[in-house]
């Protein structure tokens, strides 16, 4: 699977990625730190590759519509921090990459996975 983090997941994510199997870059490795969510959404649907975020605002599916991407994976974590997140994304990281997330947006918080 082809995956791109955004800049807000921490780096360490794309280790995780790459350890089991999928193609995974960063927002960062693309030279689109500090870019507005068009253009981080646009590159990743160019490269062909869904999406990770902690950004409700590209979960916004009147401004990013489903055709309009190649998929959008909003990590939802109920505490805050680095440590927090981390623990909170690898806790559910296989789970999540066993599914099917190709042209959906996929919210993964504390107790579910949601699909729209």
């Amino acid at each position: 699977m082809k995956l791109k983090l955004d800049e807000n997941l921490p780096v360490e994510l794309v280790t995780d990625l790459r350890v089991l199997g999928h193609d995974a870059d960063t927002v960062t490795d693309e030279g689109l730190r500090g870019a507005a969510d068009p253009a981080v959404v646009d590159a990743a649907s160019a490269a062909d590759r869904i999406l990770f975020t902690l950004d409700k605002g590209i979960a916004n599916l009147q401004r990013y519509p489903l055709h309009q991407h190649a998929g959008v994976v909003l990590f939802r974590p109920d505490t805050s921090g680095r440590g927090a997140v981390i623990a909170f994304v690898r806790q559910r990281l296989r789970k999540v990459l066993e599914m099917d997330l190709t042209g959906r947006l996929t919210v993964v918080g504390p107790s579910r996975i949601r699909f729209r």
